[in-house]
């Protein structure tokens, strides 16, 4: 069965989390969390070169030991280290793990107190207030931790785009091989960039639809076959994503695309306009009557109904019809449009390359600049910079600059916001800098009332250029910490400071729907990888796509500047700060 990357990072999630509830030794739990994140954000597929006996790429912070793990979960699908630690824990216990506020140690309490091991055993510990009295714990984690697992239970099982990516590519590679197929594409959320996927839709045109359908059903990761018909089917992978395949003929194509692609109320939208026209539109087609008059390609099918082809990001039913109607749709930010990234760690603070090594990492990818922006003294975890040790990194940036040619490198900060909105460093620091950039990496729990000041006053601060990730959220791990976000983007706009969009798959952080009242608003935003290692520019892709999603052209891309223009952009506000 093919192995995914995917794969790998979940085994060393688990063995990371049986460690921990073990109190195993906190640096081999890291590592393994580390490189759960590494090896699942990679988008070079470990496995097959594993398995073609090629020798694994040097990465950040897996060694022999770990390297020697991966090669055997690739070729098995498990290691031993983890199967040891299932038969030494009850098989459950992780799942207690997910639920927000429990972690090892608290899962550890309920084990060996209260015999808990499943979230079953968890809520109805939880509702027969047997949890309060735990040391630790208390009436209101008893409250949140109940409230956790309803909303758990109720929700749909989604994928982040990243992890769906890699079930999506796999298969579709798979489908390609049988002989007469001509086109193979993923719709659905996918293609629209959600930032989660709850299942796959692929669609497929081919000589033999039979074929196609028995090679998608033998597909080694097959955990259940739903349903297997002459064209279509649906089956459910051992990850636990559901996929289902259309085979359509070419002359219906472009129908089928737009019609599995959505959203459904786009879809709507649009065959209300294709009704007053006298037409109807569906999967097979545009018909006029019984005649087919459109649905070869996608471009015919808008065509029928009067409107210029509508990139699939965009359709959310968020205007684009009427924007598309008056010749207004924008024309959406590209991977190639991106000149620079102006969030880079290195391991001056817990980044794993260097600063030459980071540049060059930017420079393969097409990039002309990097900011250098490591974690302030605040973030000690993190190793962060204080102010001499930022006056150092400059010096090194200066070699760096002199040394290296296609690419600029930067002086810059991740400066911590603290809960008051002020820096965790002195303004002569930051004076000396070309990029500051805010966060905010403390404090979530913050009222409404008192995160919004926070974040409010260190816009007023003369020299932030950018606020990074403005929500704080990690999709499916960490909810945006609660801030009216609208105030905020009103400020930034009055004050000229530049909005980020991380790219990083677990933040994407803009919203979409905030990325489209920043290009409203005229605040710039700053399509960012927060890499801390080579690889990590890559994720760049999908900051591209939630940005296009928010309706953002290059023109409101702050880093699809030119070195030149990004520099003069940072000199006029330091003119208009001083004034």
């Amino acid at each position: 069965m093919p192995v995914h990357n995917a794969d790998i990072a979940r085994v060393f999630e688990e063995i990371a989390d049986l460690l921990d509830i073990q109190e195993a030794n906190p640096f081999r739990v890291r590592a393994y969390r580390n490189a759960a994140r590494t090896v699942g954000e990679l988008q070079l597929d470990l496995a097959a070169l594993s398995a073609k006996g090629d020798p694994l790429p040097k990465l950040p912070g897996i060694g022999e030991d770990l390297a020697e793990k991966i090669r055997e979960i690739s070729a098995t699908g498990t290691c031993s280290l983890l199967e040891r630690l299932r038969r030494e824990l009850p098989p459950a216990v992780t799942e207690l793990l997910h639920i927000p506020g429990l972690g090892p140690k608290r899962v550890r309490v309920l084990w060996h107190e209260l015999e808990v091991q499943t979230l079953e055993q968890l809520a109805r510990a939880a509702r027969d207030g047997r949890i309060r009295g735990l040391p630790g714990f208390g009436p209101k984690i008893e409250a949140r931790v109940l409230e956790a697992i309803g909303q758990r239970q109720s929700k749909a099982r989604r994928f982040r785009l990243v992890v769906a990516a890699q079930y999506a590519q796999a298969y579709v590679a798979w489908l390609r091989q049988v002989p007469g197929v001509a086109q193979v594409e993923v719709a659905g959320s996918f293609r629209r960039m959600r930032e989660t996927v709850g299942d796959l839709d692929i669609l497929v045109t081919a000589r033999d639809a039979g074929a196609v359908i028995e090679r998608f059903a033998g597909y080694a990761e097959v955990a259940q076959t739903v349903s297997s018909g002459t064209t279509r089917a649906a089956v459910v992978l051992k990850s636990g994503i559901g996929v289902d395949l259309r085979v359509v003929p070419e002359e219906s194509y472009g129908a089928a695309l737009h019609y599995f692609t959505g959203s459904k109320a786009h879809n709507i939208a649009v065959r209300k306009l294709g009704q007053a026209r006298g037409l109807k539109i569906n999967e097979y087609g545009v018909f006029r009557g019984t005649k087919r008059i459109a649905g070869e390609t996608e471009e015919s099918v808008y065509r029928a109904v009067g409107l210029p082809w509508i990139p699939p990001e965009l359709r959310e039913d968020r205007g684009e019809i009427d924007a598309a109607r008056q010749g207004r749709l924008p024309r959406l930010v590209t991977l190639d449009d991106l000149r620079g990234d102006l969030h880079v760690h290195t391991r001056w603070s817990d980044g794993h390359h260097t600063i030459r090594e980071m540049a060059q990492a930017a420079a393969r990818r097409g990039l002309r600049y990097v900011a250098i922006t490591e974690h302030s003294s605040r973030l000690a975890v993190a190793h962060g910079l204080d102010a001499r040790r930022l006056e150092e990194q400059a010096r090194e940036i200066d070699r760096v600059n002199r040394e290296l040619s296609g690419i600029g490198v930067l002086k810059g900060i991740e400066v911590e916001i603290l809960a008051d909105g002020s820096f965790d460093l002195p303004e002569s620091a930051l004076e000396k800098l070309d990029v500051v950039v805010g966060a905010v990496h403390s404090r979530f729990e913050l009222s409404r009332a008192r995160q919004t000041e926070r974040v409010l006053a260190a816009l007023e601060a003369p020299r932030l250029d950018i606020l990074a990730h403005p929500s704080g959220r990690l999709i499916d791990a960490r909810e945006p910490y609660d801030i009216d976000m609208p105030a905020v983007i009103r400020k930034a706009a009055a004050k000229g400071v530049a909005l980020e969009l991380n790219a990083h798959p677990e933040r994407l952080d803009l919203l979409d729907t905030y990325c489209r009242m920043a290009k409203d608003e005229g605040v710039p935003v700053a399509i960012n990888s927060d890499a801390h290692s080579e690889a990590e520019f890559d994720n760049l892709r999908f900051g591209v796509g939630q940005a296009r999603r928010g309706w953002i052209e290059a023109r409101d891309c702050l880093n699809a500047r030119t070195l030149p223009e990004l520099k003069r952009w940072l000199s006029d506000r330091k003119r208009a700060r001083s004034r």
